[in-house]
């Protein structure tokens, strides 16, 4: 399946609005968690419909939904928190682009969730996440089970910080945040990657080492397509003239679009770099023809003249008068090689060698 473009087709010619759930099905039953809180107690539970989630008591919730191919599930939480079909629709887009939506008394977001294999065998694996923003309530919709939101969850567990005792939306942007700080660590493991090859760029530019640049450069563009556009709907999310936004929070989202912005700048300094390391290689394979062609050209410059030497004594005609010269053929040599060395020494003293 393609990793930029993925099921369109499903899409031409529906109503807009329609729930049609587009991507790759990760999972056979969708998973409801919910989390709900105050500043003294929290309750968590998991559940198989949304009609058996309790009414919010007071606190803020987060309703965390693992799987997309069931529209059904969709249907029954756009009804319940009021969320428009066009939204509800391109949370069923897996390869919906990275976008920011004020929906008055809704906030949407979605990104990418960013993670490296486990097996290293397939490189970056992206993950669509929807986040949805509602008075006292945050829903999140991934497309399996797995996530980088563990460590909120541990803030939840064990109260640490403000998270227990502000707002939905710092919970929003808690867990943006930690999306965020996963992009700085996939950008930067590549990275590594990518700066351990100027060595072998220059020790041995092979076919190998091609790969490597060529493999890189295509994940970096894959980084590019999802960071530089979750960026641009973190910074709207930001600037959001929003009733649902605390002025407190504001602060804490600033600082999470700079941190977008330092992961977007990271991705175009490596690729930039990737670029560079291409050239490098293109120069080092021409520096290196071009050393065996100047062996072969010195080699072949020497022997032009041996060889019409040995032409001159090899033809057939009697009164050649080395024929008959008894050392003749020790002579011969002596002047190939002497031919030869004079050669040699000429072109050491041009610097051709």
């Amino acid at each position: 399946m393609a990793r930029f473009l993925r099921g369109t087709d499903k899409r031409i010619g529906a109503v807009p609005g329609s729930l049609v759930f587009i991507g790759e099905h990760r999972m056979d039953q969708t998973r409801i968690r919910r989390i709900a809180y105050t500043s003294e107690t929290m309750e968590e539970t998991e559940h198989t419909s949304i009609a058996d989630l309790p009414a919010p008591d007071g606190g803020v919730t987060w309703i965390n939904v693992d799987g997309l191919h069931d529209a059904t599930v969709l249907h029954q939480i756009g009804d319940r928190f009021g969320i428009h079909s066009l939204i509800l629709e391109d949370v069923l887009n897996t390869g919906q682009r990275p976008a920011f939506v004020d929906g008055g008394q809704v906030l949407f977001l979605v990104v990418k969730m960013l993670r490296f294999d486990q097996e290293e065998k397939k490189g970056i694996i992206a993950e669509q996440l929807s986040v949805l923003l509602g008075d006292r309530w945050v829903i999140t919709f991934q497309e399996r089970v797995g996530d980088v939101f563990e460590p909120v969850r541990e803030r939840l567990r064990n109260r640490q910080g403000r998270i227990r005792t502000w707002g939905s939306d710092y919970l929003a942007y808690a867990l943006l945040d930690t999306v965020v700080d996963q992009y700085i660590a996939v950008v930067e493991r590549l990275g590594e990657r990518v700066e351990d090859l100027e060595e072998e760029i220059l020790t041995g530019a092979n076919h190998e080492v091609l790969e490597k640049i060529t493999t890189y450069k295509c994940e970096m563009n894959y980084l590019r397509k999802m960071i530089r556009p979750a960026r641009e709907a973190i910074q709207l999310f930001a600037r959001a003239d929003s009733d649902l936004i605390e002025d407190q929070t504001s602060p804490f989202l600033r600082d999470l679009q700079d941190i977008a912005t330092q992961a977007a700048e990271a991705v175009d300094t490596y690729r930039d770099m990737l670029t560079d390391q291409l050239n490098t290689y293109r120069t080092a394979v021409g520096t290196n023809l071009n050393e065996i062609m100047k062996v072969l050209t010195i080699f072949a410059a020497i022997f032009i003249p041996l060889t019409f030497i040995v032409g001159v004594y090899g033809t057939n005609f009697d009164n050649v008068p080395e024929f008959r010269y008894k050392y003749g053929y020790y002579v011969l040599w002596g002047v190939l090689l002497t031919v030869g060395g004079v050669m040699l020494r000429y072109f050491h003293k041009k610097g051709w060698l």
